[in-house]
């Protein structure tokens, strides 16, 4: 299949590869190399990209819903506001990756490397960040509801840290029963 001249198959060479707003839903692009390319605002639903090299490539605001991105290299790569939903980015490289206000609910990170990404106010609710790095991570204001942590590496300084990230979570328990008493106090 070619778009914008470009041949779209497994193993393709795509670097520096213009396809703004492109259509690939769907297409196979297992082990390609797009690295340094411009996919901003592309449609990658679906899209086989399992093994392939996005290193630095552009993916402000692409449609990647349920594309699978396992093994996929997405080091320093911008996905700012991408749809990310569903996506299957198993044992991804996103070392440095900018993942600012991207949707990654549901999304399967399990082992992937988020060291120093940006997810400032990304959704992750219910995603898998099993074993994931996030070591420098910026967290801020992303939404990590119902998402799976377990063995999740994070930066934690010295245990004086550890303690206090540990009472914040109790303080949260205590609120959340103190607001529901709250409730039932109000319909009395």
């Amino acid at each position: 299949m070619k778009v914008n001249g470009y041949e779209i198959k497994p193993g393709a060479n795509l670097s520096y590869a213009v396809l703004l707003g492109a259509n690939l839903e769907s297409a196979n692009l297992e082990s390609a190399n797009l690295s340094y390319a411009d996919l901003r605002f592309a449609n990658l639903q679906g899209a086989n990209l399992l093994g392939a090299n996005l290193r630095f490539t552009n993916l402000r605001g692409t449609n990647l819903e349920s594309a699978n991105l396992e093994s996929a290299n997405l080091e320093s790569a911008n996905l700012s506001y991408a749809d990310l939903l569903d996506a299957n980015l198993r044992f991804a490289n996103l070392r440095g990756t900018n993942l600012e206000s991207a949707k990654l609910e549901d999304a399967n990170l399990r082992g992937a490397n988020l060291s120093y990404a940006n997810l400032r106010g990304a959704n992750l609710r219910f995603a898998n960040l099993q074993g994931a790095n996030l070591l420098g991570a910026n967290l801020e204001s992303a939404k990590l509801d119902g998402a799976n942590v377990d063995a999740t590496i994070l930066e934690v300084k010295d245990d004086k840290d550890l303690k206090i990230k540990e009472l914040g979570e109790e303080l949260k328990k205590y609120k959340d029963t103190l607001r529901g008493f709250k409730v039932l106090l109000d319909n009395l």
